[in-house]
């Protein structure tokens, strides 16, 4: 029932920035909200476009694009800059979380820390008005680590 109404809020909220804006309401952009409303998680364009296949709309690269960059002013969704790749996420009633990225793989975990939430968002900063914030914690992830492990003992056995 939630995401039900979370798919009808964020076509309302969509819908009214597109009029506001003067820019048509296509099947095809509604069609690519609803993808990404779908996902959960980070996902990249390719990893969009590749999930509009099973669409019945025929979208391209450029529509994705020029969709992305209106749900992006619309505060629809989000992007993130993970050291080399550029990843979007859905951003309507969405919890604040951080990211965990993986220095090695490059995966992207998210996590919740209310202690950390709530440090930051008491935080005064001088002159400043603190609207929203992004946390990117680099390191190496649990998977890459016992594979970087298993590496090193089997050098020292060679040795």
């Amino acid at each position: 029932m939630e995401d039900c109404n979370v798919n009808i809020k964020v076509k309302q909220i969509f819908t009214e920035y597109l009029e506001k804006n003067g820019h048509r309401k296509t099947p095809e952009r509604f069609a690519i909200l609803d993808k990404i409303y779908s996902i959960d998680g980070h996902f990249s364009i390719e990893q969009l476009q590749n999930s509009m296949e099973d669409s019945k709309f025929r979208v391209s690269r450029a529509t994705i694009y020029n969709t992305l960059t209106l749900l992006l002013d619309a505060a629809l969704v989000i992007k993130h800059s993970f050291d080399n790749s550029s990843q979007y996420e859905k951003s309507y009633n969405i919890q604040t979380h951080h990211h965990l990225i993986c220095t090695e793989c490059g995966k992207v975990k998210d996590f919740k820390s209310d202690d950390l939430r709530k440090n930051i968002e008491h935080i005064r900063l001088p002159r400043f008005t603190m609207t929203h914030y992004s946390l990117y914690m680099y390191g190496i992830c649990s998977d890459c680590k016992r594979i970087k492990t298993i590496k090193r003992k089997k050098q020292k056995q060679k040795e």
